[in-house]
């Protein structure tokens, strides 16, 4: 009798490996190793469940009564943890219950009730491949004390035969999966680059995922940096559109916790604080993904409610590969919506010009000419493109270099020319040139602006200047003269009064004497004459003459000017009335821009070869970027309060000092207000 029980178990053991050998469908084989289980120890329903390396369900074949029942991944991880499979699981050995009502390991469901089915007995064994748990095998009886050790013993050798048939298939399917995943994202690949409208890029994914997953409901929400929320900019599928622009902070929900984290998930029957709220929806499963672009996470893509009921076991993979696919695809929709604003309003810009603009290449060939341009020289588009801008005015090829080649350094260059205008009259432009991106390549811009009505003006001050210099010095000459014969006829000591009146009548026609000489000399060292008539000077003198000069303006303003000097001063070769004005003019500015009861300061001091004066005045001082454009003729610091003029002394010391071979700047002195420096050759000739 034990031979013939013997022979029986080689004979089905025999045959559960010829059945196996050429089975590769993972639910086929599930299904043939439990009904022959069944089959041979009389058993009434029985499972067989599928695991992953972690010891997580995968899949798993079900049997009630020869029929097959289906299942969700949630029940078979329940059973897992809970029941007689998660001990065999956990202690890695075989179990035998006689009893499954006197079992605590057994899994008590409803229909184990006494008026049910009952108690009833089971056999739970584990299948092992490669010394890795690959599943868990459980036959039940529907009467208790049925089964036995030979019974375990039988079940426990059909495990160990299916084992590796079970692993094979579970690959097998894998890569199978695998497969047809690489395939979908590669035929969702070609869909979403199908367009570079951002619009069209987010309908594509939404079309995609619900195609891919066939869900009811596929939502695409984006991260706001500024605020960390995120925001539904495109949702389908019925209800969906609710969704459009709500916020969820970071970390909020289901949507939250994926954009914070960067992994997806996927939840069954979420809590209501955890989905996003759709009228008239249930949220019964939902699968969230992750967005990324260049390796930052902009946003997550929601899946919610599978058509089958759950969601296959590579759902969440292919959520996330499309999630991949979508951030590269959305990102390059938004850099193309960007570079369109950018070449529109560049466009708008380029049109709409008051100013004559021209694109051409490296060559001088022109590419492209805005409205004004054309109205400017009276030729259309196409015939100024027959053009180089050479034929257009004279460019100054010392500035801009032998084929441009000081535009590539990425400078813009201006100079002063003139062009031909349609009327044939010949307008001043000022030349603005830089290089540009245009129509996808680097290209040269030049911006032609009318200088018409500031040449027009210059002219007019210097016409004003002539004027001044010619029709105000000799009226002025008769009033010196005659208050010096006024002088010599009123004596001091008898009319103090009158002398008082004659002395402010003298000091202003000196003051106007300094303004014109300095005008005719602004005129002469411009256009590049020489200094003429100098003469060796003491530096100290120089400023002592200066400063009594000033001194009657200061003490009507209760100011103090004091002199620092060095006690060995080289003697200096200039012409002494000329660098005298300029320390007047400094001075005058310090006592100008000085407060009442303040301090102004004058010096001079050896500085190698140079002697160095300064002028330093306790007023509001200088900003940075006016130092420079401080000393450019009719130029005046736009400060409240301050005291008008013409904005030509500052012009004037410049240009004397620098024809003197010196250099004049302005500081800022910590202590507040402003410090003007200039520097002589000293010892020397000019």
């Amino acid at each position: 009798m034990a031979a013939d029980s013997t022979r029986s178990s080689l004979e089905l053991l025999y045959n559960v490996s010829r059945e196996l050998a050429s089975a590769l469908e993972l639910r086929k084989v599930l299904q043939t190793v439990l009904s022959l289980s069944l089959a041979n120890v009389g058993g009434e329903r029985g499972s067989l469940v599928v695991l992953d390396e972690q010891g997580q369900p995968l899949d798993a074949a079900i049997v009630y009564r020869d029929r097959i029942q289906t299942h969700t991944i949630q029940q078979l991880r329940e059973t897992v943890d809970r029941g007689l499979a998660g001990w065999v699981v956990r202690n890695g050995k075989p179990a035998l219950v006689p009893d499954t009502s006197k079992d605590e390991r057994w899994l008590r469901r409803a229909d184990d009730s006494a008026e049910h089915s009952g108690p009833k007995s089971a056999i739970c064994v584990p299948l092992h491949a490669r010394e890795r748990l690959v599943g868990v095998l459980t036959v039940v009886h529907p009467k208790p004390g049925t089964f036995n050790q030979e019974h375990l013993a039988l079940i426990q050798a059909i495990a160990d035969q299916a084992g590796v048939a079970v692993l094979n298939a579970r690959l097998y399917e894998q890569s199978q999966r695998q497969a047809r995943v690489m395939t979908a994202l590669a035929q969702n690949a070609v869909a979403l680059n199908a367009s570079l409208r951002l619009d069209e890029v987010l309908q594509r994914i939404l079309e995609q995922t619900a195609q891919a997953l066939r869900v009811e409901v596929v939502a695409l929400a984006l991260v706001d940096k500024a605020r960390d929320e995120l925001v539904y900019r495109a949702a389908s599928g019925e209800g969906g559109t609710e969704l459009l622009g709500l916020r969820i902070p970071l970390g909020k929900g289901v949507a939250g916790r994926v954009a914070r984290s960067g992994r997806g998930l996927v939840a069954f029957q979420p809590a209501d604080d955890e989905v996003v709220k759709i009228e008239g929806l249930a949220v019964r499963a939902l699968a969230c993904a992750p967005v990324h672009a260049r390796g930052n996470l902009i946003g997550v893509l929601e899946a919610i409610n599978p058509l089958a009921g759950s969601f296959d076991p590579d759902a969440l993979l292919v959520l996330t590969g499309i999630g991949s696919l979508a951030g590269t695809a959305i990102q390059n929709a938004q850099l193309y919506e960007q570079l369109e604003a950018t070449h529109r309003r560049y466009r708008e810009l380029f049109d709409d010009s008051i100013d004559p603009i021209l694109i051409t290449d490296w060559s001088g060939r022109i590419l492209e000419a805005n409205r004004r341009a054309v109205l400017l020289f009276g030729k259309e588009s196409a015939a100024l493109r027959s053009l180089t801008i050479q034929m257009l005015h004279n460019a100054d090829m010392e500035k801009l270099g032998s084929g441009f080649l000081r535009l590539k350094t990425g400078e813009t260059i201006t100079y002063e020319s003139s062009v031909q205008a349609a009327e044939g009259r010949a307008i001043p432009v000022e030349v603005y040139v830089r290089m540009v991106n245009f129509e996808d390549a680097q290209n040269l811009q030049w911006i032609l602006r009318d200088i018409s009505e500031r040449k027009d003006l210059d002219n007019l001050r210097e016409d004003l200047l002539a004027m001044i210099y010619h029709d105000l010095r000799s009226p002025l000459a008769n009033v010196v003269s005659s208050l010096d014969v006024l002088t010599t006829l009123v004596p001091q000591e008898e009319n103090p009064a009158i002398q008082s009146v004659l002395n402010i009548a003298i000091r202003s026609t000196d003051r106007i004497q300094r303004l014109i000489s300095s005008l005719l000399d602004i005129r002469r060292l411009e256009a590049g004459q020489p200094i003429a008539g100098t003469e060796e000077v003491q530096p100290d003198a120089l400023v002592r003459e200066a400063v009594e000069t000033v001194r009657p303006l200061a003490d009507s303003k209760q100011q103090q000017i004091e002199v620092s000097r060095a006690e060995t001063l080289a003697n200096l070769w200039v012409d002494s009335d000329m660098i005298r004005r300029v320390l007047i003019n400094l001075l005058e500015n310090a006592v100008k821009f000085t407060p009442s009861n303040g301090r102004v300061v004058v010096g001079v001091r050896p500085d190698g070869p140079y002697a160095r004066f300064w002028v330093q005045d306790t007023g509001p001082g200088i900003p940075a970027d006016q130092r420079e454009r401080i000393f450019d003729k009719f130029t005046r610091l736009q400060v409240e309060n301050a005291p008008k003029g013409m904005g030509l002394g500052l012009a004037f010391c410049r240009l004397a000092v620098e024809a003197h071979g010196g250099k004049i700047w302005v500081e800022s002195p910590q202590e507040g207000g402003s410090r003007f420096v200039f520097t002589l050759p000293s010892g020397k000739r000019p």
